[in-house]
């Protein structure tokens, strides 16, 4: 990061039901820890092509400037859910233990 805000953003399909939570975890996370100014952006894909594009690696796919930051997110053009592996066992999105932890590392200025 080169001191300017990070893009943070949520890929999906449609057909998840994870994405707007964790989008909203985001929001919420990012205002706790002093960054309510940095928007969460929200992102459809609907073809194959969409997906390979965006890097995308299942529904939801959570990008900081672009990267995907949680291991086993290879890219694909398959529009299909993700697993993540959580402190609790495999769901659907990452918790937002992971995404506080997330965000700290990667914010400027953010503490837990």
């Amino acid at each position: 990061m080169n001191g300017s805000a990070p893009v943070v953003e949520v890929v999906h399909i449609a057909e998840c039901p994870n994405w707007a939570d964790t989008a909203q975890d985001l929001r919420e996370l990012l205002a706790e820890l002093g960054h309510a100014d940095i928007a969460v952006g929200v992102r459809t894909v609907v073809s194959g092509d969409d997906a390979l594009a965006v890097r995308f690696a299942g529904s939801p796919t959570v990008l900081i400037d672009g990267v995907d930051p949680y291991p086993h997110g290879e890219p694909t053009g398959d529009l299909a859910c993700r697993v993540y592996l959580t402190e609790v066992g495999l769901r659907g999105r990452p918790s937002r233990t992971q995404l506080r932890q997330l965000l700290v590392e990667r914010l400027p200025h953010a503490t837990s």
